[in-house]
């Protein structure tokens, strides 16, 4: 279900839907960074995962992040750069939202 969500939002294996939550997100992003959508950000990265299905198998479950996958890791070093907690808004929370057919973490 998580990757059907994700595909749901507008990130699918031939771009980003116009018009949906995904294109909603990036122009977002873009703004917010001058222009540019940054690798590892949000939306790059749900885009990567729609594109190749991957949600569920790296560890974002219906049931919050499986320990010791790869969502782990990124929450990890994710909360570390930040200080100690997963932001609001960040990659990590806002993959983990979608993923489970939530609307993302917009700041």
């Amino acid at each position: 279900m998580a990757d059907q969500n994700v595909r749901n939002a507008g990130f699918t294996s031939s771009g980003i839907k116009g018009g949906s939550l995904a294109s909603s997100m990036m122009s977002h992003e873009a703004r917010a960074s001058g222009g540019g959508v940054p690798s590892g950000g949000p939306t790059s990265t749900l885009q990567g995962m729609g594109a190749k299905g991957t949600t569920h198998s790296l560890g974002f479950t219906s049931s919050g992040i499986a320990g010791g996958s790869k969502a782990s890791s990124m929450m990890s070093k994710e909360a570390t750069a930040h200080g100690g907690g997963v932001p609001r808004g960040g990659t990590t929370s806002t993959v983990q939202s979608i993923s489970t057919g939530g609307k993302g973490g917009r700041r």
